[in-house]
Protein backbone atom coordinates (compact mmCIF):
# COMPACT_ATOMS: atom_id res chain seq x y z
CA UNK A 1 0.00 0.00 0.00
CA UNK A 2 1.40 3.83 -0.63
CA UNK A 3 2.10 5.29 2.72
CA UNK A 4 -0.04 8.67 0.89
CA UNK A 5 -3.11 6.11 0.89
CA UNK A 6 -6.20 7.13 2.26
CA UNK A 7 -9.15 6.00 0.01
CA UNK A 8 -10.87 5.73 -3.09
CA UNK A 9 -13.75 4.43 -5.16
CA UNK A 10 -13.82 3.66 -8.47
CA UNK A 11 -17.07 4.64 -10.60
CA UNK A 12 -18.11 3.89 -14.13
CA UNK A 13 -19.17 7.14 -15.56
CA UNK A 14 -20.04 8.49 -19.12
CA UNK A 15 -17.87 10.91 -21.40
CA UNK A 16 -20.24 13.14 -23.22
CA UNK A 17 -18.03 14.89 -24.80
CA UNK A 18 -16.00 12.01 -26.14
CA UNK A 19 -19.06 9.77 -25.95
CA UNK A 20 -17.28 6.67 -24.61
CA UNK A 21 -17.24 5.10 -21.05
CA UNK A 22 -14.78 5.92 -18.47
CA UNK A 23 -13.63 4.70 -15.18
CA UNK A 24 -13.69 7.70 -12.30
CA UNK A 25 -11.14 7.13 -9.59
CA UNK A 26 -12.59 9.09 -6.56
CA UNK A 27 -9.71 9.71 -3.98
CA UNK A 28 -10.79 11.20 -0.63
CA UNK A 29 -7.65 12.61 1.45
CA UNK A 30 -8.27 12.11 5.16
CA UNK A 31 -9.68 15.59 6.52
CA UNK A 32 -7.84 14.68 9.96
CA UNK A 33 -4.62 14.92 8.32
CA UNK A 34 -2.18 18.22 8.23
CA UNK A 35 -1.97 20.70 5.90
CA UNK A 36 2.06 19.92 4.88
CA UNK A 37 0.78 15.85 4.51
CA UNK A 38 -2.42 16.75 2.36
CA UNK A 39 -0.05 18.77 0.36
CA UNK A 40 2.07 15.74 -0.07
CA UNK A 41 -0.95 13.97 -1.39
CA UNK A 42 -1.54 16.00 -3.26
CA UNK A 43 1.38 16.32 -5.14
CA UNK A 44 1.99 12.43 -5.10
CA UNK A 45 -0.96 12.52 -7.00
CA UNK A 46 -0.37 15.10 -9.68
CA UNK A 47 3.46 13.45 -10.15
CA UNK A 48 1.13 10.08 -10.85
CA UNK A 49 -0.79 11.69 -13.43
CA UNK A 50 2.07 13.58 -14.96
CA UNK A 51 3.77 10.14 -15.36
CA UNK A 52 1.12 8.41 -16.30
CA UNK A 53 -0.31 10.87 -19.55
CA UNK A 54 2.35 10.17 -20.83
CA UNK A 55 2.06 6.77 -21.45
CA UNK A 56 -0.02 5.40 -24.98
CA UNK A 57 0.53 1.56 -25.21
CA UNK A 58 -2.27 -0.85 -25.88
CA UNK A 59 -1.42 -3.16 -22.72
CA UNK A 60 -1.10 0.38 -20.62
CA UNK A 61 -4.92 2.09 -18.93
CA UNK A 62 -4.93 5.33 -20.27
CA UNK A 63 -5.36 8.02 -18.52
CA UNK A 64 -7.54 11.11 -20.13
CA UNK A 65 -7.70 13.37 -16.70
CA UNK A 66 -6.94 14.59 -13.17
CA UNK A 67 -9.88 17.49 -11.75
CA UNK A 68 -10.36 18.46 -8.01
CA UNK A 69 -13.94 18.33 -6.85
CA UNK A 70 -13.21 19.55 -3.51
CA UNK A 71 -11.01 20.41 -0.64
CA UNK A 72 -11.17 16.86 -0.14
CA UNK A 73 -11.29 15.09 -2.53
CA UNK A 74 -10.41 14.72 -6.59
CA UNK A 75 -10.71 12.65 -9.43
CA UNK A 76 -8.77 10.86 -11.70
CA UNK A 77 -10.55 10.12 -15.12
CA UNK A 78 -9.25 6.38 -16.73
CA UNK A 79 -9.85 4.31 -19.60
CA UNK A 80 -12.80 2.24 -18.79
CA UNK A 81 -12.43 -1.76 -18.93
CA UNK A 82 -15.38 -4.37 -18.42
CA UNK A 83 -13.96 -6.86 -16.93
CA UNK A 84 -12.28 -7.64 -13.60
CA UNK A 85 -8.65 -7.24 -12.36
CA UNK A 86 -6.74 -10.67 -12.17
CA UNK A 87 -6.53 -10.81 -8.39
CA UNK A 88 -10.41 -11.43 -8.19
CA UNK A 89 -9.58 -13.93 -10.76
CA UNK A 90 -7.17 -15.86 -8.70
CA UNK A 91 -9.63 -15.25 -5.37
CA UNK A 92 -12.37 -17.20 -7.41
CA UNK A 93 -10.12 -20.11 -9.15
CA UNK A 94 -6.49 -19.84 -7.36
CA UNK A 95 -4.36 -20.92 -10.36
CA UNK A 96 -4.89 -20.82 -14.14
CA UNK A 97 -2.91 -23.13 -16.71
CA UNK A 98 0.54 -22.42 -17.74
CA UNK A 99 -0.83 -21.37 -21.33
CA UNK A 100 -3.01 -18.82 -20.19
CA UNK A 101 -0.57 -17.61 -17.27
CA UNK A 102 2.03 -17.25 -20.04
CA UNK A 103 -0.01 -15.29 -22.43
CA UNK A 104 -0.46 -12.90 -19.08
CA UNK A 105 2.74 -12.42 -19.01
CA UNK A 106 3.58 -11.86 -22.28
CA UNK A 107 1.58 -8.75 -22.48
CA UNK A 108 2.65 -7.51 -19.28
CA UNK A 109 6.71 -8.04 -20.52
CA UNK A 110 5.15 -6.02 -23.78
CA UNK A 111 4.07 -3.05 -21.49
CA UNK A 112 7.20 -3.15 -19.51
CA UNK A 113 9.38 -2.83 -22.64
CA UNK A 114 7.76 0.41 -23.15
CA UNK A 115 8.33 1.30 -20.39
CA UNK A 116 11.56 1.00 -20.59
CA UNK A 117 12.11 2.08 -24.12
CA UNK A 118 10.64 5.68 -22.63
CA UNK A 119 13.45 8.45 -22.42
CA UNK A 120 14.08 8.33 -19.66
CA UNK A 121 12.73 4.61 -18.23
CA UNK A 122 9.81 4.31 -15.64
CA UNK A 123 9.45 1.84 -13.32
CA UNK A 124 5.96 0.76 -12.63
CA UNK A 125 7.19 -0.44 -8.98
CA UNK A 126 3.76 -1.56 -7.86
CA UNK A 127 2.81 -4.53 -10.71
CA UNK A 128 0.63 -6.82 -9.01
CA UNK A 129 -2.90 -9.18 -9.86
CA UNK A 130 -4.65 -6.08 -8.68
CA UNK A 131 -3.31 -3.58 -11.20
CA UNK A 132 -3.58 -6.14 -14.03
CA UNK A 133 -6.93 -5.69 -15.50
CA UNK A 134 -8.27 -8.31 -18.00
CA UNK A 135 -10.50 -6.80 -20.60
CA UNK A 136 -12.77 -9.79 -21.27
CA UNK A 137 -12.90 -10.62 -17.40
CA UNK A 138 -11.49 -13.83 -18.50
CA UNK A 139 -7.61 -14.68 -18.52
CA UNK A 140 -7.88 -15.40 -22.68
CA UNK A 141 -7.97 -12.20 -23.55
CA UNK A 142 -6.33 -8.70 -23.59
CA UNK A 143 -4.51 -7.28 -20.58
CA UNK A 144 -3.98 -3.77 -19.20
CA UNK A 145 -1.77 -2.71 -16.67
CA UNK A 146 -3.03 0.03 -14.38
CA UNK A 147 -1.80 2.48 -10.96
CA UNK A 148 1.36 4.28 -11.43
CA UNK A 149 0.58 5.97 -7.89
CA UNK A 150 4.07 4.69 -7.41
CA UNK A 151 5.93 4.95 -10.47
CA UNK A 152 9.66 5.92 -10.64
CA UNK A 153 11.45 8.18 -13.15
CA UNK A 154 14.44 6.77 -14.15
CA UNK A 155 15.99 10.76 -14.63
CA UNK A 156 19.60 11.09 -13.35
CA UNK A 157 20.03 7.49 -13.08
CA UNK A 158 23.69 6.21 -12.66
CA UNK A 159 26.22 4.45 -14.89
CA UNK A 160 24.62 1.41 -13.32
CA UNK A 161 21.17 2.45 -14.23
CA UNK A 162 19.87 2.71 -10.81
CA UNK A 163 17.79 4.92 -8.51
CA UNK A 164 17.36 6.10 -4.80
CA UNK A 165 14.27 4.27 -3.85
CA UNK A 166 12.76 7.32 -1.52
CA UNK A 167 9.60 6.01 -1.11
CA UNK A 168 11.01 2.53 1.07
CA UNK A 169 8.02 0.69 2.94
CA UNK A 170 5.39 1.56 0.15
CA UNK A 171 3.69 -0.76 -2.29
CA UNK A 172 2.84 -4.58 -2.41
CA UNK A 173 5.54 -6.55 0.05
CA UNK A 174 5.15 -10.18 -1.91
CA UNK A 175 5.84 -8.48 -4.98
CA UNK A 176 8.66 -6.65 -4.30
CA UNK A 177 12.68 -7.71 -4.35
CA UNK A 178 14.94 -8.03 -1.73
CA UNK A 179 17.12 -4.60 -2.32
CA UNK A 180 13.70 -2.64 -1.68
CA UNK A 181 13.51 -4.06 2.06
CA UNK A 182 17.66 -3.15 2.71
CA UNK A 183 18.10 -0.75 5.75
CA UNK A 184 20.59 1.36 5.57
CA UNK A 185 22.38 4.78 6.60
CA UNK A 186 21.46 5.52 2.51
CA UNK A 187 18.40 4.55 0.87
CA UNK A 188 18.56 1.60 -1.25
CA UNK A 189 19.33 1.65 -5.14
CA UNK A 190 16.43 0.08 -7.56
CA UNK A 191 16.16 0.03 -10.85
CA UNK A 192 13.64 -1.44 -13.53
CA UNK A 193 14.75 -4.88 -12.13
CA UNK A 194 11.98 -3.97 -10.12
CA UNK A 195 9.41 -4.86 -12.08
CA UNK A 196 11.05 -7.77 -13.16
CA UNK A 197 10.87 -9.64 -9.50
CA UNK A 198 7.47 -9.11 -9.52
CA UNK A 199 6.56 -10.75 -13.04
CA UNK A 200 8.21 -13.72 -11.49
CA UNK A 201 6.41 -13.34 -8.32
CA UNK A 202 2.81 -13.17 -10.08
CA UNK A 203 3.38 -15.82 -12.96
CA UNK A 204 4.90 -17.92 -10.10
CA UNK A 205 1.06 -17.48 -8.39
CA UNK A 206 -0.65 -17.61 -11.43
CA UNK A 207 0.52 -21.24 -12.32
CA UNK A 208 0.99 -22.45 -9.18
CA UNK A 209 -1.91 -21.04 -7.16
CA UNK A 210 0.36 -19.26 -4.11
CA UNK A 211 2.96 -16.43 -3.73
CA UNK A 212 6.25 -18.11 -3.96
CA UNK A 213 7.21 -16.15 -0.44
CA UNK A 214 5.15 -15.15 2.38
CA UNK A 215 2.50 -16.76 0.77
CA UNK A 216 0.76 -17.15 4.59
CA UNK A 217 2.07 -13.67 6.02
CA UNK A 218 1.09 -10.32 6.30
CA UNK A 219 3.06 -7.39 5.20
CA UNK A 220 3.54 -6.58 8.79
CA UNK A 221 4.93 -10.35 9.06
CA UNK A 222 7.42 -10.45 6.10
CA UNK A 223 8.58 -6.81 7.52
CA UNK A 224 9.55 -7.95 11.19
CA UNK A 225 10.83 -11.63 9.89
CA UNK A 226 12.91 -10.43 6.63
CA UNK A 227 11.03 -12.90 4.70
CA UNK A 228 11.83 -10.97 1.10
CA UNK A 229 15.58 -10.64 2.54
CA UNK A 230 16.03 -14.25 3.34
CA UNK A 231 14.34 -15.10 -0.30
CA UNK A 232 17.56 -16.62 -1.67
CA UNK A 233 16.26 -19.26 -3.89
CA UNK A 234 12.43 -20.10 -5.47
CA UNK A 235 11.20 -23.36 -4.92
CA UNK A 236 8.79 -25.15 -6.82
CA UNK A 237 6.37 -27.66 -5.86
CA UNK A 238 5.26 -30.78 -7.42
CA UNK A 239 2.07 -30.00 -8.44
CA UNK A 240 0.83 -28.80 -10.72
CA UNK A 241 3.28 -29.68 -13.66
CA UNK A 242 5.07 -27.27 -15.28
CA UNK A 243 7.63 -26.95 -18.00
CA UNK A 244 11.65 -26.87 -17.46
CA UNK A 245 11.13 -23.14 -19.94
CA UNK A 246 8.35 -21.22 -17.74
CA UNK A 247 10.13 -22.64 -14.40
CA UNK A 248 13.34 -21.14 -16.33
CA UNK A 249 11.43 -17.96 -17.01
CA UNK A 250 10.82 -17.58 -13.29
CA UNK A 251 14.45 -18.13 -11.84
CA UNK A 252 15.79 -15.54 -13.85
CA UNK A 253 12.91 -13.30 -12.49
CA UNK A 254 13.35 -14.19 -9.33
CA UNK A 255 17.60 -14.07 -8.82
CA UNK A 256 18.18 -12.46 -5.43
CA UNK A 257 20.90 -10.05 -6.60
CA UNK A 258 19.49 -7.32 -9.39
CA UNK A 259 22.90 -7.76 -11.41
CA UNK A 260 22.35 -11.52 -11.54
CA UNK A 261 18.48 -10.66 -12.89
CA UNK A 262 17.20 -10.79 -16.21
CA UNK A 263 15.86 -7.28 -17.63
CA UNK A 264 12.76 -6.85 -19.73
CA UNK A 265 14.77 -6.93 -23.01
CA UNK A 266 16.56 -10.60 -21.86
CA UNK A 267 12.52 -11.94 -20.84
CA UNK A 268 11.35 -10.65 -24.42
CA UNK A 269 13.90 -12.78 -25.62
CA UNK A 270 13.38 -15.87 -23.36
CA UNK A 271 12.29 -19.04 -24.41
CA UNK A 272 9.32 -18.99 -22.66
CA UNK A 273 7.63 -16.74 -25.54
CA UNK A 274 9.32 -18.78 -28.47
CA UNK A 275 7.36 -20.62 -31.28
CA UNK A 276 8.00 -24.73 -30.93
CA UNK A 277 11.04 -25.27 -32.59
CA UNK A 278 12.97 -22.19 -32.92
CA UNK A 279 16.27 -22.27 -30.70
CA UNK A 280 17.34 -18.61 -30.67
CA UNK A 281 16.99 -14.75 -31.23
CA UNK A 282 13.76 -12.73 -30.21
CA UNK A 283 9.91 -14.35 -30.84
CA UNK A 284 8.49 -14.79 -34.35
CA UNK A 285 5.01 -16.00 -33.50
CA UNK A 286 3.26 -12.89 -35.72
CA UNK A 287 1.02 -13.03 -32.28
CA UNK A 288 3.68 -12.83 -29.97
CA UNK A 289 5.63 -9.97 -32.06
CA UNK A 290 2.55 -8.14 -31.84
CA UNK A 291 2.08 -8.47 -28.28
CA UNK A 292 5.95 -7.57 -27.45
CA UNK A 293 6.52 -4.46 -30.26
CA UNK A 294 4.57 -1.37 -30.55
CA UNK A 295 0.72 -1.81 -30.48
CA UNK A 296 -1.23 -1.66 -33.40
CA UNK A 297 -2.90 1.50 -34.36
CA UNK A 298 -5.96 -0.42 -34.39
CA UNK A 299 -6.12 -1.97 -30.73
Amino acid sequence: MSSFLCCSEVWRAFDLEENRFVACKIHHVNKEWKEEKKANYVKHAMREKDIHKTLDHCRIVKLFDLFTIDNHSFCTVLEYCTGNDLDFYLKQNKCISEKEARSIIMQVVSALVYLNEKKPPIIHYDLKPANILLESGTTCGAIKITDFGLSKIMEGSSDDDSIELTSQFAGTYWYLPPETFVVSHAPPKISSKVDVWSVGVIFYQCIYGKKPFGNDQTQQKILEENTILKANEVHFPAKPQVSPVAQDFIRRCLQYKKEDRADVFELMKHELFRPRGQKSGPPSSPSISRSLSKCEADE
